[in-house]
């Protein structure tokens, strides 16, 4: 897994969705800050977490370390 990419399309994914970090992090149950921490690729979300990350963006896991197709 690249990290960036994920780091990438979790921003990607939200911004599409046309919500703030705040709104995702209250939506998936972690900080606005650990949110940041994704999408800058310092943090990885636990596989429980990407799931639900992926679930309040309306995409997969797949699709979020994937190539970026938004």
């Amino acid at each position: 897994m690249r990290i960036l990419s994920l780091a990438e399309n979790i921003k990607n994914y939200r911004e599409k969705a046309n919500q703030s970090q705040k709104e995702l992090s209250e939506e998936v149950g972690v900080t606005q800050q650990v949110i940041s921490l994704y999408e800058q690729g310092i943090k990885v979300p636990s596989l429980a977490t990407a799931v639900g990350i992926a679930k309040a963006l309306g995409t997969t896991v797949e699709k979020l370390v994937g190539d970026g197709t938004v």
